[in-house]
């Protein structure tokens, strides 16, 4: 990236929106604010836009599973009437150079809609320098190559930072301790792979590495899988994971990392007490992101932080009038892209005096991209009876497996099920639970219908195709009544 604008007329200019930060949130901020039609200036430190999710999360993990289903299909081919492949072989350096394409020309096309949008970007670290001063605020932006940074005038502010994975204390990260960004860069596929921690990055690299040949060994503190999602889907994604001879160790604490002769060496205790010594060639860290706000002059301003997170209302402001947060820095969001780049709109909308609405933290969906997938949305089981019990209401649950969906046979993923939670009286839809073939996109017709307040009786009379694996939501419907078709 270089700069649009000299130096002396940045300075000069007033923005309505300076943004800093390029990953979801900030671009998706900036494409808003320029539809608009507001003047806006994007700050990103990094050369390239995108932030972690386009260059090492979302996409290039994604990327690579994809890579893996398909091999996974592939050494199947002749179930499938294919004969004549002979003996496939795995090329991680032509899955990496596809998943580096992918990325560039995702790349390009975040320039394209900067330009399209009028969006200015200057590349440099951006810091905030304290309140407004006459309604304008100003925004130190530290340019690579430049010995004075440029003051960048803003009527309003958006942080949108994002987030760096955490490391075990004591543990720095090299060629073995792996956190998501150097698993992305390995030079081979490794032979064995000890994964710490079993939330959605975890899991995700454990599901990949296994498709293509990998010893994995899972060590997670919780007492289950994928701990945020309903229980019945954690069990159900333990079970998967073991029979593709994954070892799952739950409830087990990591005692020390230590680096041997040729890889790793992890010592954990596991949940009956025992010590429990596992060697590997690398181990991944996947306990969780923190929130990147050290050292951007909060400090100077009134915002409110908790654990370095920072506090913001509906519209997405914080304490200080005209400062904004969105994204993987604001507390009690999910750290997930597609929340950040809606926080972003709403706060954009709000600046620009449009409408909006606030997010829904029930109408969250969340995906891991895992064999099989999970899609969800919504209150957990448990949590629907503890709300329930609390007011004196009941709730009803709709379970109907992919065994009984032909489309789910034709795809040759019958594994995995679609669990409706309901309010007993008036029928509406308190979560939506799914592990199975195409979770992640068919949870978005959840999604829609809670945002619709649709009810289970409404739904059961929704003409789904057949055959279609979303076809499973029909008869998951019917299940809450008892009136599943298929089952």
């Amino acid at each position: 990236m270089e700069f649009p604008l000299a130096d002396q007329v940045v300075a000069e200019t007033i923005y309505d929106i300076a943004i800093l930060g390029g990953g979801p949130a900030g671009y998706t901020a900036a494409i808003r604010a320029g539809q608009f039609g507001l003047k806006v200036a994007l700050i990103d430190a990094s050369p390239k836009l995108g932030g972690t999710c386009l260059h090492w999360g979302c996409i290039p993990t994604k990327a690579l599973l994809f890579s893996a289903e398909i091999w996974d299909f592939i050494k199947s081919a002749a179930d499938y009437g294919i004969d004549g492949i002979g003996t496939p072989v795995i090329n991680w350096p032509n899955m990496l150079a596809r998943k580096n394409a992918i990325i560039t020309k995702h790349v390009k096309g975040l320039d394209f809609l900067m330009k399209k949008n009028k969006v200015t970007v200057l590349p440099g670290y951006g810091r905030l320098t304290g309140p407004a001063k006459d309604s304008i605020h100003t925004v130190s932006v530290s340019a690579p190559g430049s010995d004075e940074p440029t003051q960048v005038q803003a009527r309003n502010v958006i942080v949108a930072t994002g987030s760096d994975a955490k490391m075990l204390p004591g543990l720095t990260p090299d060629d073995r301790i792996l956190t998501n960004m150097e698993i992305l860069t390995l030079e081979s596929v490794p032979k064995s792979l000890i994964v710490i921690g079993a939330g959605a990055v975890g899991v995700e690299f454990s599901s990949l590495f296994r498709s293509l040949g990998t010893e994995i060994t899972i060590v997670e503190f919780l007492p289950r899988l994928v701990p945020v999602e309903d229980e019945e889907i954690s069990k159900e994604l333990a079970r998967a994971f073991k029979k593709r001879g994954i070892d799952v160790n739950t409830s087990a604490k990591v005692e020390s990392v230590e680096k041997t002769e040729s890889g790793v060496r992890v010592t954990f205790t596991d949940q009956n007490g025992k010590t429990v010594i596992k060697e590997a060639e690398k181990v991944l860290v996947a306990v969780g992101r923190a929130p990147r706000t050290a050292n951007i002059g909060l400090e100077t301003t009134k915002i409110e932080t908790e654990r370095g997170f920072l506090k913001t209302d509906t519209a997405m402001q914080t304490a200080e009038p005209g400062i904004y947060a969105v994204g993987d820095i604001v507390l009690g969001m999910p750290q997930l892209a597609h929340v950040g780049g809606m926080a972003g709109m709403v706060a954009v909308a709000s600046i620009a005096g449009r409408p909006f609405r606030p997010i829904n933290h029930r109408r969250i969906p969340g995906c891991t991209y895992t064999e099989p997938q999970i899609g969800s949305v919504g209150l957990t089981e448990a949590a629907a009876r503890e709300r329930a019990a609390k007011n004196g209401q009941e709730i009803k649950i709709g379970k109907f497996p992919f065994g009984g969906n032909s489309k789910a046979s034709i795809v040759d993923a019958h594994s995995g099920f679609v669990k409706i939670v309901a309010d007993a009286q008036y029928g509406e839809i308190l979560g939506v639970h799914i592990i199975g073939p195409s979770a992640t996109e068919i949870i978005s017709e959840a999604v829609v219908a809670m945002d619709l307040e649709a009810t289970v009786d409404e739904l059961l009379y929704t003409i789904h195709a057949h055959p279609t694996l979303s076809e499973a939501m029909l008869d998951a419907y019917g299940a809450v009544e008892g009136l599943a078709i298929n089952a």
